[in-house]
């Protein structure tokens, strides 16, 4: 697993008028290439009276599966392009499709070139980039009158404090970034002069705007 990646915020789209032909990206989050293909299909079934629906997708943690299509363009005018918005953005396990409806005028390679990739970027952009970065999560457990001190401490830190259940004493989830556990650890036995218990539960991605 990656310590982190980048990817999209949300599904979404955004539509935009180039020498009066309708260019509409579509974005998604995908985990495999099925689940690309399945999205792919299901913009084209959507719009079945486009006169183009392009797509490329980027799948894996070393970016193994690239793929593009320019579905009736010519050659290396849409979906390259496509693709390279999202190298160009390191985003990863992400999928995109740009239906264009002809609108009587031709643009010519560059100029294909040009709206797909500038679709491809403006969708992207409407619905924001993540940071997924992977931490641990910590169960800190002590005594009731220490927490006025952790998690003040805490909250003005960059840990997470996920969760507390207030038992018979403190039980705190708190999300620590992977590379930081000893550090963390560390921390907190000196701030409760080592009078805490502390294990390791789950890992997950946490998600930060970019």
């Amino acid at each position: 697993m990656l310590s982190k990646y980048y990817t999209i915020k949300c599904d979404g789209f955004h539509e935009i008028t180039i020498q009066k032909s309708r260019f509409i990206g579509y974005v998604t989050r995908v985990h495999d290439e099925e689940e690309a293909q399945q999205f792919i299909q299901r913009i084209k079934k959507k719009h079945h009276d486009a006169t183009h629906n392009c797509s490329a997708y980027i799948i894996g943690d070393n970016d193994e599966i690239q793929k593009a299509n320019d579905d009736g363009e010519p050659s290396g005018t849409a979906g390259i392009p496509m693709l390279e918005v999202l190298k160009k953005l390191q985003l990863k396990n992400t999928a995109v499709v740009v239906t264009r409806y002809f609108g009587g005028i031709k643009l010519g390679a560059g100029g294909l070139i040009r709206a797909y990739s500038s679709t491809t970027s403006e969708t992207i952009k409407n619905v924001g980039i993540v940071e997924r970065q992977l931490m641990q999560g910590m169960l800190v457990s002590f005594a009731y009158p220490l927490l006025g001190k952790i998690e003040n401490e805490l909250r003005n830190s960059e840990y997470i404090i996920d969760h507390i259940e207030y038992i018979e004493h403190i039980n705190m989830n708190v999300f620590v970034h992977i590379n930081q556990i000893q550090q963390f650890k560390d921390f907190i036995v000196n701030l409760s002069n080592n009078q805490v218990d502390i294990k390791d539960i789950e890992q997950k991605y946490i998600e930060v705007d970019v």
